[in-house]
């Protein structure tokens, strides 16, 4: 069975969301001094790379990575593909079969640079997309896209209905999705178990069924 790892790779001078510390890999012990083990220090952002969204990072009281139900990081999703847009709208959502999924990927054209830089047009949803994504009620959604919002979006409209929403345990971002085909697949999300964090890193696989 062929398996994909979408995750983008953490490493010195990895792209980052403006303003976040940069991920840095220092070697404390080496066998070389010691003569026993290698041993290392890595400092890095709760939001650095592919990272999952608990609704703790935008509403204040609601659940930590730590409390994201297992079962929803697990199981089959769907990856859909919404083309060439500049901004996913309620439109674009509705033309694509997406009742009853529990689990969503969502591809745009940020996959094709999205592990190598930072670039501030990358695409994203609309408040009104989000808000009928939280209408559908998946447990889990993600998206190879530095934010659900669009850079400097007021209010942060996306963020909120998702993570708000109470059905949907957690958002992905940052997903490095170019070259897949689209369809079902079964989805491995393994976020740090950082009991009170509002965001932590994490590895995700896909999985042919």
């Amino acid at each position: 069975m062929p398996v994909y790892d979408v995750t983008v790779p953490m490493r010195a001078g990895m792209p980052l969301w403006p303003g976040d510390p940069p991920f840095s890999l220092e070697f404390v012990r080496t066998i070389a001094e010691s003569g026993i083990a290698n041993n290392s220090r890595m400092a890095f952002s709760s939001h650095t790379g592919t990272h999952i969204d608990a609704p703790l990072h935008f509403i204040d009281g609601g659940a930590t990575v730590g409390q994201i139900p297992p079962e929803a990081l697990v199981g089959p999703c769907v990856l859909v593909d919404v083309g060439d847009v500049a901004l996913i709208t309620r439109d674009v959502l509705e033309g694509l079969d997406l009742a009853g999924r529990k689990r969503i990927l969502f591809r745009t054209t940020n996959s094709a640079w999205i592990a190598e830089r930072f670039d501030e047009g990358f695409v994203a949803f609309s408040g009104d997309a989000a808000a009928y994504l939280a209408e559908l009620g998946p447990t889990l959604i993600g998206i190879d896209a530095p934010s659900l919002d669009p850079r400097h979006t007021p209010g942060y409209p996306a963020h909120m209905a998702i993570l708000g929403s109470g059905a949907i345990k957690g958002a992905i971002e940052w997903l490095a999705l170019e070259g897949l085909e689209t369809g079902d697949y079964d989805l491995f999300c393994g976020p740090l178990r950082v009991m009170d964090a509002e965001g932590t890193p994490c590895r995700v696989l896909l999985m042919r069924p």
